[in-house]
């Protein structure tokens, strides 16, 4: 496995101590897994929290690697799940339970008096609950795709995140069955989620799904509103506020949490904080198949940085094997103090000065020289009965990342304008901007756009998305900001701009009625107007930009 990952050689042995009873100040006791590395002078001391067990391939990824290079390695199962105490509400205990263990680790002999943290998604999650008062123990953090706010991740957009946390609890439900119905979960979750999320109303058909396990999936759909006080133990802003404690944050372009991820790197920097970032070519899922070598490695490099007092700095991440691929290669952005605001100082891509502006045309083509001078307009009708589908993107599937997309731009209730071949290859690096001319006939509409690259046969891949929910009918001009993306558009490749009434069920479909989406079930299709003209464009933060023709 040392070999596949491209990681160091081990350095020692180290025995495994189960289930260690950590009490919490409510009597509850959370069980552990102490790796103890068997040497005399130990690296330091990790501490590693998340909801889905302690077996393999977690504790491979998340402390064996570790343990093998010197570190003494705490892994614990949050409340309610595999064995520990108390009742599993995601998000809400993190905060007072980290404080209850790190205080039992400082009364452990073998702690070595600082510790970092590390892990994955939640995992991710529990770092920034700790680090929203950080105890002067912490000397290191490594969270990879890890939110620090729910409501983000579920309603930001306006429209409920289906898929993503629908599935999520669905799988909670059954992570902890015996290996049977395990297997017979995996087998069907596909085919049942596909079932679950046409139904209406949301909190119905979540029921039907969940049945008595996840209560707290109807708690999410109750509650669309920031302001509302149930999302406060759920959002740890804080720790961007407070946290002086250095951080690596290890993403993908296609994770779902991606912009939370680059939230975390601004604030932190801005405050001048010892942050670095490494964002590479993966969805959620590949973070722990195709991106663990890389991420391993910046970890060990970090932790020995900043944890073991062995002062190394990052070391390149390992070059992959040639292989025909259209995915980019990942991107470090490292910084160890105050910068500018932005985050497109990437090394090997100067930061945007110019932008391409890029205008929607009739007859479906982009213009990369001036805007369309005539009033004509493109419409379609989005009926939420038949939603337009979901294609690729960052989802919390199997099924997310980058796509083909080319079915999309031949649906009815899609429009899809695409460019001519670029003379030259185009750098982008940020988050591209549509504005859009727009109408709608009905004041309960969303929009998704998204920008798609067309190779020489044909086929359109995604490169980044926008969507927004909207409540009452625009009087004119549009703005999206679309995911960040740092691509290279290859000469001779086409832009292509889709923009569509949904995108289901990666966002709720909008009935088109203003109701509840907890109770919702009366549907209204509508009429959604573009008009071409200067005013609707494509704005891409580019590092390098073709020749116009001509």
């Amino acid at each position: 496995m040392r070999h596949a990952l491209r990681l160091p050689p081990p350095t020692t042995d180290y025995a495994v101590h189960r289930n260690l009873a950590v009490p919490m100040r409510d009597g509850v006791h959370l069980l552990a897994d102490h790796y103890q590395p068997l040497t005399d002078r130990p690296q330091g001391t990790i501490l590693v929290r998340g909801p889905y067990g302690r077996a393999f391939p977690f504790s491979l990824v998340y402390a064996r690697i570790y343990a093998a290079r010197g570190y003494h390695v705490l892994f614990q199962s949050v409340r309610g799940t595999f064995g520990s105490g108390g009742t599993f509400v995601p998000m809400v205990h993190e905060v007072s339970d980290a404080a209850d263990t790190v205080a039992w680790l400082r009364a452990q002999s073998w702690f070595t008096g600082t510790f970092a943290t590390l892990g994955l998604s939640y995992l991710g999650f529990t770092q920034w609950a700790l680090l929203s008062d950080p105890p002067p123990e912490l000397a290191a953090a490594v969270v990879a795709v890890g939110p620090h706010d729910l409501y983000t991740s579920t309603w930001g957009s306006g429209a409920f995140a289906l898929n993503d946390f629908l599935g999520w609890a669905d799988m909670m439900a059954h992570q902890q069955q015996g290996p049977g119905r395990r297997l017979s979960y995996q087998v069907n979750a596909t085919r049942r989620m596909r079932r679950a999320v046409r139904g209406v109303p949301l909190g119905e058909a979540g029921r039907a799904l969940l049945g008595d396990r996840s209560p707290w999936y109807e708690s999410w759909l109750a509650h669309p509103n920031r302001a509302d006080p149930f999302w406060a133990p759920m959002t740890m802003a804080a720790a961007l506020r407070r946290c002086t404690v250095p951080v690596l944050l290890l993403t993908g372009w296609q994770d779902v949490f991606l912009d939370q991820s680059i939230e975390q790197f601004n604030q932190l920097r801005e405050r001048g904080v010892d942050v670095a970032m490494t964002v590479g070519p993966w969805t959620h899922d590949q973070m722990v198949t195709r991106g663990t070598g890389v991420t391993a490695t910046e970890t060990l490099s970090w932790l020995s940085s900043h944890l073991s007092g062995r002062a190394e700095p990052m070391s390149p991440s390992p070059r992959p094997a040639a292989r025909p691929s259209p995915r980019p290669a990942p991107v470090r952005i490292r910084t160890t103090g105050r910068a500018d605001r932005g985050w497109t100082g990437l090394p090997d891509w100067p930061p945007a000065a110019d932008a391409q502006i890029l205008h929607p045309q009739p007859g479906g083509l982009l213009s990369v020289v001036a805007p369309a001078a005539d009033s004509r307009a493109s419409t379609f009708r989005y009926d939420p009965r038949r939603p337009t589908p979901t294609v690729g993107g960052r989802l919390l599937s199997r099924r997310s990342g980058y796509r083909d997309d080319s079915a999309l731009a031949r649906r009815s209730d899609v429009l899809a304008f695409t460019g001519a071949p670029l003379p030259a290859g185009i750098t982008v690096c940020g988050s591209p901007i549509v504005e859009l001319d727009y109408h709608c006939d009905n004041p309960h509409f969303d929009v998704f756009v998204r920008v798609s690259e067309v190779d020489d046969r044909g086929r359109s891949r995604n490169v980044s998305d926008g969507f927004r929910r909207f409540s009452t009918v625009p009087e004119r001009l549009i703005r999206l900001e679309l995911d960040p993306i740092a691509h290279r558009f290859s000469a001779g490749s086409r832009l292509r701009i889709l923009i569509a009434g949904g995108s289901h069920p990666r966002f709720a479909r909008n009935l088109g009625t203003g109701e509840p989406a907890i109770g919702g079930s009366r549907m209204v299709a509508c009429t959604h107007t573009l008009r071409h003209g200067e005013l609707s464009r494509l704005i891409l933060p580019v590092a390098a930009l073709p020749r116009a023709p001509g």
